[in-house]
């Protein structure tokens, strides 16, 4: 049975925002960023709604039609200094990661520090599509929903012969995103007295760009 999946709109940020928060409490990352369950409980979700604006702005969402499952991507083009990418954070704005902390939770140093850490093993000079989150509500996991939103994506990145990128935040995701196709891209990010993550990179499969005969 297909999974319907529609582009969000502004309208369902809030559902977007309580996905993400409820499907990452118990992440490696997010445990790592927000230590503590009564902290990361009470705070976590700010971090979750700030990804969700940027990305609202910036990026697309798409979302399955139930609400149960969703995913943040952002296009990210080649810039015209060389310099390969436009980070989460935006070019325009060097200091992202700095206002995302002082907007989410001031005092918590690794609010920004993830930020910047990410964006330092960030592939550059190729332009490619970035799954920057994909959440699914707790007690939907195990349905395939994660799948067919990424597959949905990555059909048209073959088409379009583009790649895609991700950065796995635990070694569970990271098996999905290896049975669809990305590979980790040999270089760890561990982050400090924390969890590591797992960049990945998935070039388009060539066989999907052939054109249908007519």
């Amino acid at each position: 049975m297909g999974v319907a999946i529609r582009t969000a709109g502004e309208d369902d940020r809030e559902l977007v925002v309580r996905l993400l928060d409820e499907a990452f409490q118990d992440d490696p990352v997010s445990g790592w960023v927000f230590p503590g369950e009564e902290y990361r409980r009470r705070t976590h979700h700010r971090l979750m709604a700030a990804f969700t604006d940027a990305v609202l702005a910036d990026g697309w969402i798409d979302v399955t039609e139930d609400g149960a499952a969703c995913a943040l991507w952002l296009s990210v083009s080649v810039s015209g200094d060389g310099d390969g990418h436009e980070g989460p954070a935006g070019d325009e704005d060097a200091d992202g990661p700095a206002q995302v902390r002082e907007a989410v939770d001031p005092d918590n140093e690794r609010v920004e520090q993830i930020a910047r850490l990410t964006e330092g093993v960030h592939p550059s000079g190729r332009a490619h599509a970035y799954l920057w989150m994909i959440g699914v509500a707790p007690g939907r996991q195990g349905e395939g929903l994660g799948t067919a939103l990424i597959e949905s994506v990555l059909e048209r990145c073959d088409r379009e012969g583009l790649p895609a990128y991700l950065e796995a935040s635990s070694a569970r995701s990271r098996g999905l995103y290896e049975r669809l196709g990305f590979e980790f891209t040999g270089r760890a990010l561990d982050l400090p007295d924390g969890p590591r993550m797992w960049p990945m990179w998935r070039e388009p499969r060539q066989e999907a760009r052939r054109a249908p005969s007519s």
